[in-house]
This record gives structure tokens, C-alpha cells and sequence, in this order.
């Protein structure tokens, strides 16, 4: 933790409070100083105090780290708000997976899930996922624990394991995830992904192959690049085809047809062999999903040991400032009515141009300070800055570092960007 940095730097918060104000002169009470700064650093919560978050109570501990912004988004749910440009994704995706892939009896094929609780346990979060105990993703720093058992969820991946082991076999999860991290455009502590599963038994996945009954879904022999131990090479090869072949009729269904798309080898814990899709859009190549082959200790362990499967994660922001040409993530937490009228279409896969809505020129402020000793960690500071200028804060990057010859202490200088995105300064 950084608290020796936070008492250094936080008689400034006055000062930050008072410049960012200025990018919305006369409208700073409703932005920056509609809660009392002071009351925002109370939500990290000392041990023996109590949580009360989604109607449950959580003891707090030396691992909660939630500040009151990140708290302020749980339960918005923006994916499930009707119109919202995350809405609208999700529901893309979800009208094409129920056209496309069909049951026996004319039902969906895939079921949705977009309203579980973002309150999960760490084992759900990593254990269930195969993550080591000692994996850099658990890290305090790129987390909010509610405490040391308890957690908002890193990745919508968190529910495969009770998902399959309650029976299913083709669902999609939606959902707002949390993440500590970098503030810029295209960062924000909370954002919401969209994860599908689909296992295959012996007989769903060589059926229609020649000499299918003849094929085997496992085998013991040894992992390599294109295989785990336990997967034969014709049953690898038929699910990570599928699962390439699934999502390339995904994006083309988004993106529309003649997209260029290629797959970069990658590396997850849960999966594998595992891919990044990168599309080329107006020329330039993007990453937009995550995908693999489960790893099938994953899937033993939920109770599905006679069949194989594949997983993806894609992201709802990312697809949308990409779709609808929005250049700040910050725009989705917006409460604008010029900015949600724009997305308001009577048909969901109608084309939509976003029309900016600031005309403020950025307000650059430095900030400068010695860092502690030990245990010094940059997401802390962003965290803070977040608290004090809320989603005033366009950016903020660090420019300059200093080591005292003599003492050797070091400070860092950040520079805090600030840009309204609304014209008039309404909060957002």
C-alpha cells in the first residue's frame, strides 16, 4: 500500500479538486464535488469494519481495497440498460448465437446469463480456472478485494466452473468486470465482457466425419503447442475449428462481410491451445477476443469428463468504440441524454456514428512526490486520482523520475489530464 504517499500527496486534493473544476466552470459542485473528497477514501475499509454491497454484508480486512468510485458502479449493469451502446452488443450477439445455433427441439442452443452477482469468491475467480497460487493476475494491486476471501470479479470467466458443473453445455455470460489499472481512453476500473462455452460429446463432434465412430475424444500421451495430454489430435483440431469457425461468423455478423481476421498464438491458464482474433478495421489490425481449448482439468473437475470444449472472452467497450466510433470509455458511464439518444434505434443492428459532445479544450495539471520506501504500487495513485477527479480525468501518464544522489529516495512527476466530455459541464 502506499499510505505514507497518500498523507504526503493528499493535502493536495484541494488543489486538484479546484483544477480540474475549471475544464466546467460553474458546474464543478455537480461533478468533483458532489460527494465529500474525504468521505471517498473511506471505503478502504480498516479490519473489523462490515461491507454491506448487493444486500450481503463482507467483514473487511488488510485485503479490501475498494474506493468508493469502483462501489459506485456495481449494480449499474450497464450492459442490461435498454439502448445503451453495451445493450446493444450484447444483444447482437446474443439474437445471432439464438438464429445461428439451434437444439433439438427448436430452443436456443446457447443459454444467457447477464445478471449474476460481480461478487465472487477468489476460488471462483482463479482457483476454479486453474490460476497458480502464485500467478501476477492475483496481484492486490490489479484487483478490488472486498477482502481476502471475497472479490469483484477480474474476468466473466469467474462463473464457467459453477456453470458447468450445474449441467450445462453452451452458455454466454455477460457481465461488468473490475479491474485495477492505467488511466487513458481506453482504460477504466470497471468495464463488461461477454464469455461463451460450448462442450461436445463424442457423438456431437464426430458426427458427420468419415470413420467418426472410429475417433476418440482423449488420449494419454504428452502436451505440446497444439495439444493438451489428454486430447487426441483429431478431437483438438475438430473444437478449435469450430471455435474459430463460430467466431469468425460472430465478427462478420458485427462487422460485415469481406473482414480480413487472423489469429495470434497466445497463452491462458484455462485454455489451451489458446488465440487472439485481430481484425483489420479501417486499416489497422485490432485484437478483439480472447479464445482456446478448455483445459480439460477444468472441465473434469465441474463434473463433465466425457466431453471437450472451447471458451472466448470478448470485451463490450472494446467492440462498441470500435463499432461506433467512441473515442473515450469514460462515454459509457455518461448520463447525457444527448449521448444515450444516439443510440436509441429501432432496429439493434442499425448502423450508428457517435457525434462527440465536448468542446473543452484538455486542462493539464503535474503533480510530483517522493514515493515510500517499499511497497509502493502506481495502480494505488491512479485509484486516487480517480477518487478526487472522478471522470474528469482523461489521463494521466507519468513523465518524469528522480533519484536524490545522496539519499536516493525517488519521486515520480505525473501529468493529470483533464477533459470534459460534455459541452455544458453536466456531471456524467
Amino acid at each position: 500500500m502506499i499510505c505514507s504517499t497518500l498523507r504526503r500527496v493528499g493535502h493536495m486534493h484541494i488543489y486538484l479538486v479546484r483544477k480540474a473544476s475549471g475544464v466546467s466552470k460553474g458546474h464543478h459542485q455537480h461533478t468533483v464535488g458532489s460527494r465529500p473528497a474525504a468521505s471517498e477514501f473511506a471505503a478502504r475499509g480498516a479490519s473489523g469494519n462490515v461491507l454491506e454491497l448487493l444486500g450481503k454484508s463482507y467483514p473487511q480486512d488488510n485485503y479490501s481495497n475498494l474506493s468508493r468510485k469502483v462501489l459506485s458502479r456495481v449494480g449499474r449493469n450497464l450492459h442490461n440498460q435498454q439502448h445503451h451502446p453495451l445493450w446493444l452488443i450484447k444483444e447482437r450477439v446474443k439474437e445471432h448465437f439464438y438464429q445461428q445455433y439451434v437444439g433439438r427441439f427448436g430452443t436456443p442452443l446457447f443459454s444467457v446469463y447477464d445478471d449474476l452477482s460481480p461478487v465472487v469468491t477468489t476460488w471462483q475467480n482463479f482457483d476454479s480456472l486453474l490460476i497458480p497460487a502464485d500467478h501476477p493476475s492475483r496481484k492486490k494491486g490489479d484487483n478490488y478485494y472486498v477482502n481476502g476471501t471475497h472479490m469483484l470479479r477480474a474476468h466473466t470467466s469467474a462463473h464457467q466452473w459453477d456453470l458447468l458443473h450445474a449441467g450445462l453445455d453452451a452458455f454466454l455470460v455477460v457481465g461488468d468486470v473490475y479491474r485495477r489499472d492505467q488511466i487513458d481512453s481506453q482504460h477504466y476500473p470497471v468495464f463488461h465482457q461477454l464469455e461463451g462455452v460450448r462442450l461436445f460429446s463424442k457423438h456431437e463432434l464426430f458426427t458427420g466425419i468419415k470413420d467418426g465412430e472410429s475417433l476418440q475424444l482423449f488420449e494419454q500421451s504428452s502436451r505440446s503447442a497444439y495439444k493438451q495430454e489428454t486430447h487426441t489430435m483429431e478431437a483438438t483440431k475438430l473444437v478449435e475449428f469450430d471455435l474459430k469457425q463460430t467466431l469468425t461468423r460472430l465478427v462478420t455478423h458485427l462487422f460485415g462481410d469481406g473482414l480480413d481476421i487472423r489469429w495470434v498464438d497466445c497463452y491462458f491458464p484455462f485454455t489451451h491451445p489458446s488465440f487472439e482474433m485481430e481484425i483489420n478495421f479501417h486499416g489497422e489490425w485490432l485484437e478483439v477476443l480472447g479464445c482456446g481449448v478448455m483445459e480439460q482439468q477444468l472441465v473434469n473437475s465441474a463434473g463433465a469428463q466425457d466431453q471437450i470444449g472451447w471458451a472466448f472472452g470478448l470485451g463490450l467497450e472494446r467492440l462498441a468504440m470500435i463499432l461506433y466510433d467512441i473515442p473515450d470509455i469514460r462515454l459509457f458511464w455518461s448520463e447525457d441524454e444527448r449521448f444515450l439518444k444516439q443510440f436509441r434505434v429501432s432496429d439493434i443492428n442499425q448502423k450508428v456514428k457517435f457525434q462527440p459532445l465536448s468542446k473543452y479544450p484538455a486542462v493539464i495539471n503535474d503533480i510530483s512526490f517522493w514515493l515510500p520506501s517499499e511497497n509502493y504500487i502506481e495502480n494505488d495513485f491512479y485509484d486516487l486520482v480517480r477518487t478526487i477527479g472522478g471522470d474528469l480525468v482523461e489521463k494521466v501518464e507519468l513523465i518524469d523520475k528522480f533519484e536524490h544522489p545522496k539519499t536516493h529516495k525517488t519521486s515520480h512527476c505525473y501529468r493529470i489530464t483533464y477533459r470534459h466530455m460534455e459541452r455544458d459541464g453536466t456531471s456524467t
